[in-house]
């Protein structure tokens, strides 16, 4: 069995970096975005649907505070969504992305 490592820091490797693992973050899934006027934002209602700019099964975009640093794909566990990472975007560095 091959084990998957993290480019991420463990907590105990964090080179005393640990104050930052309390930092709240803005964690957004981004299904797919779409450039609309405004007259048609205003003729949306209910049962309205809009085409995306993403093919179905293309992988999600994973932002931390509005940086790509992960791709997935959408999962459901139970009654809720969720999302399967499946790429975790990192620099030559190391570091991510």
């Amino acid at each position: 069995m091959t084990e998957i490592k993290s480019p991420f820091p463990k907590r105990a490797d964090a080179h005393g970096m640990s104050f930052v693992f309390d930092v709240p973050v803005e964690v957004t899934i981004e299904l797919g975005r779409r450039s609309m006027k405004i007259a048609d934002v205003l003729k949306l209602g209910p049962g309205s649907i809009l085409e995306l700019d993403k093919v179905s099964g293309e992988p999600l975009d994973i932002y931390v505070n509005n940086r790509l640093i992960a791709r997935g794909e959408a999962v459901v566990i139970g009654e809720r969504y969720g999302v399967r990472l499946t790429e975790v975007l990192v620099s030559e560095g190391g570091e991510a992305l």
